[in-house]
């Protein structure tokens, strides 16, 4: 018997990528968020979810994808690493896909892209999976961590 994985598929342009179930705390349309200066290049602000402040991560950034301005269509999806909760936005959500371990590639598939950490072979086509903590540790120029996000971070922010 093979192990099942749940996968959150999401696009970025037209790429699909995927994160696992287990690290999404929810998936929202795109909501309002504050702008936090000096801090990670990845880090766009922050939101307030249900009363914790969350830094909003810019995922084409870390994907190496062109800049587009954010659209009322795009989503945010609230995961939480092994060190913290944030808010990354992406295009769209796709919704919830399983994939047994035959369906899914782990070698190093893309050596020059350490976050991800393999590929699902789904009958539609293949989704990069996301290893959630490595993409969100990825330094920075000059040493910034998405922590330092915090403390610039505004007394009132948007709320999802």
């Amino acid at each position: 018997m093979s192990d099942l994985s749940q996968l959150l598929v999401f696009t970025l342009d037209d790429q699909r990528y995927a994160l696992h179930l287990a690290a999404v705390v929810r998936a929202v349309q795109i909501v309002e968020f504050t702008p936090t200066p000096k801090t990670a290049e990845i880090v766009i602000g922050v939101v307030n979810v249900w009363g914790q402040i969350v830094p909003v991560v810019n995922s084409r950034k870390r994907c190496r994808l062109p800049e587009r301005e954010i659209e009322l269509s795009d989503h945010l999806i609230i995961v939480h690493s092994k060190r913290q909760t944030v808010a990354l936005v992406v295009d769209e959500v796709q919704g919830v896909v399983e994939c047994d371990s035959e369906m899914i590639d782990s070698e190093e598939v893309f050596p020059s892209l350490d976050y991800v950490e393999g590929v699902a072979k789904l009958a539609d086509g293949i989704v990069l999976i996301l290893d959630l903590d490595k993409f969100l540790s990825v330094r920075e120029e000059h040493e910034h961590t998405l922590e330092q996000a915090l403390p610039a971070a505004p007394e009132e922010v948007a709320q999802c």
